[in-house]
């Protein structure tokens, strides 16, 4: 039995993994989707004080109460910021990290810094949150559930620099990338999917959808990640 830990993007929460949850539990492993501080069904924990650490400590917290071992840590979107941190104080728990269509950052990027400014806002006098934008699903039906759910992104979170006292390659786990190829704002991840593809440190995936991977390609997703049980 395998042990999966999936962590969701910015304005996403647990139910975004939803499907995939099902596959790979109902294959034998066990799966947890924890939904960061703010967000999802803890929305109502939204605030001044959420930051990329605190969304870091969530999972870290995941991974030590519930003594997880041997995991294959996943960090979709923004996630991959997450997870890229949650390595720093729990690495000796992961075998293997994924990035799925998300930042792949060195010690101190933030996803501000990783895009150029095109997200979030370092200012003083910058909103508290960015506004959920819709976002473009293969199937009406899980647009029309999913878009509902997205909340406000803390701003914090994208513009607080990660720290990574070493580059995610030189971390001693198995590392994969997860490249979604028609997604209209694709360009923002071209840096981090260039760097998995171009290295022999990664196993590199692409999927013919657009960004929301776990929600179009549930079946192709479980598969991937299945192979690395």
């Amino acid at each position: 039995m395998a042990v999966y830990v999936l962590v969701h993007g910015a304005w996403g929460g647990s139910y975004g993994f939803r499907a995939v949850r099902r596959l790979l539990g109902a294959a034998g492993h066990e799966v947890l989707t924890p939904s960061l501080t703010g967000l999802g069904e803890r929305s109502h924990l939204a605030g001044p004080h959420v930051d990329l650490s605190l969304h870091v400590r969530d999972v870290v917290n995941v991974l030590h109460y519930d003594d997880l071992e041997d995991v294959v840590l996943l960090g979709f979107s923004y996630g991959g910021m997450v997870v890229t941190g949650a390595m720093e104080q729990a690495g000796a728990r992961v075998r293997e990290l994924v990035y799925l269509d998300a930042f792949v950052p060195d010690d101190g990027d933030s996803v501000h810094s990783l895009t150029g400014g095109a997200l979030g806002d370092a200012s003083p006098d910058a909103p508290p949150t960015v506004p959920a934008g819709i976002r473009t699903f293969d199937d009406p039906m899980v647009a029309a559930r999913s878009n509902p759910r997205r909340h406000a992104q803390p701003m914090r979170t994208l513009t607080e620099p990660v720290r990574a006292s070493v580059p995610v390659e030189e971390r001693g786990v198995g590392l994969t990338y997860v490249r979604a190829t028609q997604d209209p704002n694709g360009a923002l991840f071209d840096v981090s999917a260039a760097r998995a593809r171009t290295s022999p440190a990664w196993r590199y995936h692409e999927i013919a959808t657009t960004h929301m991977v776990p929600e179009n390609r549930p079946g192709e997703l479980a598969e991937l990640l299945l192979a690395l049980a």
